[in-house]
């Protein structure tokens, strides 16, 4: 019997030193996150920068078009962009009335990821609040997700949506006993800085607890009052600072699990910010041109899908090109001011920017300004804050950051620009993954290989 134990209990201990030697990579994206959080220390991200200096870093990252939360954290998975994943905007393109919906749901995206390539090497992975991750193949998952009020004086509730599509059931429930405590009625909210904490938390225990070769968490507060506040203001560098402590709290959270010299931490963002004073709605103009009824909608023929920055032409018919000449006529003939604010892509140059391929034409708006989806009213309205959707080479303001650091990371590299489809390569490489992507993997940033 005792050498029965003994072996049992060698066998575990040569588990937990095969198991210690398994690489793990951390992905997590601070929504809205901009390269001066942490090259400059007047933005308080002290951990961020710590990890920076025995890591690698880029200036600036280049993002999706348009520069959105749910396609760009699609690229980041992918290695591809939107005109290939399918991830077009945050929303459905819904011309007879917005619903609130999103694209929630992983059965949308049209290639492989690094949560399909991990589970078909073998790989345990996790995701904390990723977006696009409904129904995802993911061993531990706790996905972005809302369910809408169904009437009147109901709420939007993430606590039941969370709940409800946590993988395994039993998740979401045991990260409240364990990390963060029970959640009250929507407490949830992005309102609060107890989000952001409380996603880190979550993804601390995961960590902790499973060891998963891959966890993806996405914070969001930052961008939450960038779009409050602008570029700059107390809530926005509160929550900047709030970012780089939930940060520490996961990274503190591999040490404790003793995986942390096996870890590479990749820390990003899916967009900048840019302020804006004046908001221009094209859909108004299709009103005036009578081929959209905002009192009538199943009638429409054209309508402009707006992503903050840039806003989208579908026509109900894509080979009405009568329609289509109509709208670039009334675009040429808005007054002079109106025209300065923005620039019009044709076709060919949305699909060269790799954005929607179903989409006629795309305006991307010049600094200062943006795009509405209302149909009714003035063509103009006066907004205030900030927000991002432009077109991602227009303006450096637009960028986000990437920071590496850990296992595999060469210290000191410094990438004076890379794009968010070449986060997927660095991904698939640390892991020993098999995911085609159209990315580039910069060998520069990488540690020599030890013989």
């Amino acid at each position: 019997m005792k050498k029965k134990i003994g072996v049992i209990f060698s066998l575990l201990l040569l588990w937990g030193s095969v198991s210690a030697q398994e690489n793990h990579v951390v992905l997590i994206s601070v929504d809205g996150l901009r390269p001066e959080f942490y090259m400059n220390p007047e933005w308080a991200m002290v951990n961020v920068r710590q990890g920076m200096k025995t890591g690698s870093y880029a200036e600036g990252v280049r993002g999706s078009f348009p520069t959105v939360t749910y396609p760009s954290h699609t690229t980041m998975v992918s290695g591809v962009l939107p005109a290939k994943h399918g991830i077009y905007y945050n929303t459905p393109v819904e011309p007879l009335g917005i619903s609130g919906k999103w694209f929630w749901y992983y059965k949308d995206i049209k290639v492989p990821t690094i949560w399909t390539a991990a589970k078909d090497a073998g790989l345990t992975t996790a995701g904390v609040s990723w977006p696009v991750t409904v129904g995802a193949p993911i061993d531990y998952n706790l996905p972005e997700f809302v369910i809408l009020p169904k009437g009147k004086g109901e709420k939007k509730d993430e606590i039941k949506a969370m709940y409800q599509e946590s993988n395994p059931k039993e998740l979401f429930n045991e990260v409240q006993d364990y990390a963060i405590g029970k959640f009250g009625e929507f407490g949830a909210t992005i309102d609060y800085a107890t989000n952001d904490q409380n996603k880190a938390r979550m993804a601390a225990y995961i960590l902790k607890r499973y060891k998963p070769s891959f966890l993806a968490v996405h914070i969001a507060l930052t961008d939450h009052f960038e779009h409050e506040q602008g570029r700059d203001g107390d809530k926005v560098r509160s929550a900047v600072q709030g970012a780089d402590v939930a940060i520490k709290t996961i990274m503190d959270a591999a040490e404790a699990a003793g995986i942390n010299k096996n870890t590479t931490f990749i820390i990003t963002g899916d967009h900048g910010f840019v302020n804006i004073h004046t908001q221009f709605r094209p859909n108004v103009m299709l009103a005036k041109l009578g081929l959209y009824d905002d009192a009538n909608k199943e009638n429409w023929k054209a309508y402009f899908q707006q992503s903050g920055g840039s806003a989208f032409l579908h026509l109900r018919d894509p080979k009405d090109k009568s329609t289509l000449e109509k709208i670039k006529k009334g675009l040429v003939e808005l007054p002079t001011g109106i025209q300065n604010m923005f620039h019009v892509l044709d076709k060919e140059a949305v699909k060269k920017a790799q954005g929607d391929p179903t989409a006629a034409m795309a305006l991307a708006a010049n600094q200062g300004f943006s795009f509405g989806a209302s149909a009714k009213g003035d063509m103009l309205a006066a907004v205030s804050g900030g927000t991002h959707g432009y077109l991602p080479t227009d303006f450096k303001e637009i960028q986000t950051g990437f920071v590496a650091f850990g296992k595999g990371i060469k210290a000191g590299a410094v990438l004076s620009l890379m794009g968010q489809e070449d986060i997927a390569p660095l991904i698939a490489k640390l892991l020993n993954l098999k995911l085609e992507t159209d990315g580039i993997l910069y060998p520069g940033i990488l540690a020599p290989v030890k013989k």
